[in-house]
């Protein structure tokens, strides 16, 4: 079930749990792309900024309950970032807090999307994200 050219996910999320939950659903899915993994808004930018993950196709998906940098901190430092502001975030998240899903909509998110408790949810959710991804245009990368 993978595109014709493949995703390169970024996971930013403190909980070892839900990151290997994320790659268990992409396996269960039948998606073999790759994960990469930040455990914090401020590894994120370290790892994006220092050319530790591939920009081309990329997606981000991220947590927002973070020690560190959370990840509406994180937000506004990416879209503050001119080289980094582009790249399409989609929070995956336990948060169904109103202000929680306004602040991250006001970044410009590209989806805001809850942690199903159930994990054949989840391997749904995360198929049906990868499709989608799997289907869009992405912005050319900026210098």
């Amino acid at each position: 079930m993978t595109a014709s050219r493949p995703l390169n996910l970024l996971v930013v999320d403190d909980d070892d749990l839900d990151v290997e939950n994320v790659r268990r659903a992409l396996k269960k899915g039948g998606i073999e792309d790759p994960v990469y993994v930040a455990r914090d808004g401020a590894d994120a930018l370290d790892k994006l900024r220092h050319g530790a993950i591939p920009w081309d196709r990329l997606v981000i998906l991220l947590d927002l309950n973070m020690p560190g940098m959370s990840g509406l901190e994180f937000l506004e430092e990416l879209r503050g970032d001119k080289k980094l502001a582009h790249l399409p975030v989609v929070v995956l998240t336990t948060s169904n807090q109103e202000a929680d899903r306004l602040a991250a909509h006001s970044k410009n998110v590209a989806g805001y999307l809850l942690k199903p408790i159930h994990f054949p949810h989840f391997v749904d959710l995360m198929t049906a994200m990868h499709r989608y991804w799997g289907m869009v245009q992405f912005a050319p990368e900026r210098s």
